[in-house]
């Protein structure tokens, strides 16, 4: 499955890149290619594209902040969920993606 995210946590210290490693190892143990885009205290990076949100399967938002550019995932099937969900449970959220 391919799939993109963002990770955005209100400080934009930690979490928000605990949270993409954690999506990167998970998603590669369990055999799915993911792209994570960050928004945290350096701005936005790894910036999603269209294309990227186009070719994708599913769109994960690990946020507890409002987003910039969410309008961008109109039309995709999103799940969002809390980043303490990734953090302690990434493999539970890849389940629930898969579902």
């Amino acid at each position: 499955m391919r799939i993109v995210a963002v990770t955005a946590c209100p400080t934009g210290i930690a979490h928000t890149y605990m949270a993409a490693e954690k999506l990167f190892a998970t998603a590669k143990a369990l055999g799915h290619e993911i792209k994570v885009e960050t928004q945290g205290a350096m701005g936005i990076e790894n910036e999603l594209s269209v294309h990227d949100i186009k070719a994708a399967d599913r769109v994960l938002m690990a946020i507890d902040i409002v987003i910039e550019g969410e309008e961008r995932f109109e039309n995709q099937r999103v799940l969002k969920v809390p980043i303490q969900d990734v953090l302690k449970d990434p493999k539970a959220v890849f389940k629930r993606l898969e579902d």
